[in-house]
């Protein structure tokens, strides 16, 4: 006998199957923006937008913290740390150059003419 109540949710947990929900940095802002301005709970943000508690608190910790540069959204950076990384790449570069400008100082400096 078939069983038509089997809970689809429940067998997509189990299989494996099932896929991480990804929200848009405007869907975190308006829910930070409707517990720090508007006063709502938290429980009933999350409720409304069938999320976690725990995930609408992060998103505020977020906020809090990292003002509007919070929810860059996956593979961006944050200006600062997008910075940081062309500062460390560019290091690596003048190290290389410096350790290539070694190299041949070493080898001219050896020559006798």
């Amino acid at each position: 006998m078939d069983t038509p109540s089997r809970c689809i949710i429940g067998e997509e947990a189990l299989m494996g199957k099932s896929e991480r929900r990804q929200f848009t940095q405007e869907f975190k802002k308006n829910a930070v923006n409707l517990v720090l301005e508007k006063g709502v709970p938290v429980r009933r943000v999350a409720r409304d937008l069938d999320i976690h508690p725990n995930l609408v608190h992060q998103w505020r910790r977020m906020y809090m913290t990292e003002g509007d540069s919070a929810f860059v959204g996956t593979g961006n950076l944050r200006p600062e740390d997008a910075d940081f990384k062309r500062l460390q790449k560019e290091l690596e570069e003048v190290k290389e150059e410096r350790d290539i400008l070694k190299k041949a100082l070493g080898v001219f400096s050896k020559r006798s003419w």
